[in-house]
């Protein structure tokens, strides 16, 4: 009897839901769809505008096609450009976040180098690549400078809290062996922390080089280099058929950056 009313038991149960009961379930879908009415009647979209503009862009599209690759030159100057900048900016932003994130960790750094640290970290993070893009075109101009110091100093802040984030996570025990020792600061961090850290951090290094290939071609748009400024410029010319091409180009680097992405990862493991 108690073998059939525990089987009935187990037939009944069902795993916790999020919300936990059906009443904070439907408040939370009933605030949600509130809140989506309030937002498309708050935000004054013109429904009539984007009716009138599906002509315009179904016309964009038609002249999109067949791509044009006859400026190939200039399309593989600008997709070289992109390249160089996510290199050279992912080769800095590694060197630049090291101590940033040695400063970072609450279980290595002193508070205040710490706090200070951190507070670097997050004002970092509060900007989008293109707000910075757009901070150092007004600063040094148009041109790959300002797109290779945008994704530096945003690797360097990504790259940074991840590296903090590994090492405040690792295990104690061969750290405090090391500085039974006597050893050095610089000494625990070589022997200590960097084994326990280094296969993660070149995985995290090898997904910020494949984003810094993506960023690289839009904050071009707003004047940092690469290929999103020949992108930008071909549209403003109305060359939709040589966009076609550009974007195109975009799509097979990212593509392959992702594949390599996956194989430096798979190897890694």
């Amino acid at each position: 009897m108690s073998v059939l009313a525990s089987s009935d038991r187990a037939a009944a149960w069902r795993p916790p839901t999020l919300f936990g009961t059906r009443l904070k379930r439907a408040v939370f879908w009933g605030c949600v769809i509130v809140y989506l009415v309030w937002s498309l009647t708050t935000i004054d979209i013109d429904f009539a505008r984007a009716v009138a503009g599906l002509p315009r862009a179904l016309d964009i599209i038609t002249r999109m096609f067949p791509p044009n690759f006859e400026r190939w030159p200039l399309l593989v100057t600008g997709m070289l450009e992109s390249v160089q900048i996510a290199i050279a900016a992912s080769i800095v932003g590694i060197v630049l976040s090291i101590p940033l994130g040695i400063c970072a960790a609450r279980n290595l750094a002193p508070k205040p180098l710490y706090l200070a640290a951190r507070g670097l970290i997050v004002v970092g993070r509060t900007f989008h690549e293109v707000v910075i893009a757009i901070f150092f075109v007004k600063l040094f101009g148009f041109g790959p400078i300002a797109g290779l110091l945008t994704l530096a100093f945003a690797s360097a802040i990504f790259l940074g809290k991840m590296l903090a984030e590994d090492i405040e996570n690792m295990k104690e025990g061969p750290v405090e062996a090391v500085r039974a020792t006597g050893a050095s600061f610089w000494q625990v961090v070589f022997y200590a922390v960097t084994p326990q850290v280094l296969v993660k951090t070149l995985g995290v290094i090898i997904y910020r080089l494949d984003a810094n290939l993506r960023h690289s071609t839009v904050i071009g748009i707003v004047g940092a280099g690469g290929i999103g400024q020949t992108l930008s410029a071909s549209f403003s010319r109305y060359d939709f058929d040589f966009s076609s091409a550009i974007l195109l180009t975009i799509a097979a680097m990212v593509a392959l950056g992702e594949w390599f992405s996956d194989w430096v990862r798979r190897k890694l493991r």
